[in-house]
């Protein structure tokens, strides 16, 4: 399972956003902070704003904050929000061609398997996530490691 960039940025806004607490952040400030594209927060902050995520206040001294508390804030509901659809295979999408999907039986595992990827988000808010404002002062390493994800694949012999 793989979420989008845009799912993965509306979760970073929305924990960027609890973590200034009542301060009014700016895309091009969320945008700095995680050294990504301003274009791209900017059509996920619409998104969330549009959605209730967010409040936008506009002018000069304008910017962002939650529209509801972080406990009440599921990031499943978020994940929904943002992907535009869980088309893991072919015949997930409204364009199938597949021959097989009449008689394939994948499909019912993969359901099963986005059902439970889905249900533990839901168990989650972004109260559960939430960093302190100073964690978004460290520097950023060149590279880090990736943190996931942690299943183990069979080794094959060669």
């Amino acid at each position: 399972m793989r979420l989008t960039t845009f799912s993965d940025y509306s979760i970073r806004v929305l924990l960027y956003a609890a973590t200034a607490g009542e301060r009014l952040i700016t895309v091009e400030e969320t945008a700095n902070v995680y050294g990504i594209s301003r274009a791209h927060l900017m059509k996920v902050a619409n998104m969330l704003t549009r959605a209730g995520y967010l409040k936008a206040l506009r002018g000069r001294f304008g910017g962002l904050s939650l529209a509801k508390r972080p406990e009440d804030i599921r990031l499943g509901e978020v994940i929904r929000l943002a992907e535009p659809d869980f088309a893991l295979v072919e015949c997930f999408s409204r364009d199938n061609r597949c021959v097989i999907t009449a008689r394939c039986r994948l499909p019912g595992i993969l359901n099963e398997a986005l059902n439970a990827f889905i249900t533990t988000f839901d168990r989650y808010t972004l109260a559960d996530i939430a960093l302190k404002e100073n964690d978004f002062a460290l520097p950023f390493p060149k590279r880090q490691a990736a943190k996931g994800p942690r299943i183990a694949l069979p080794r094959y012999r060669t």
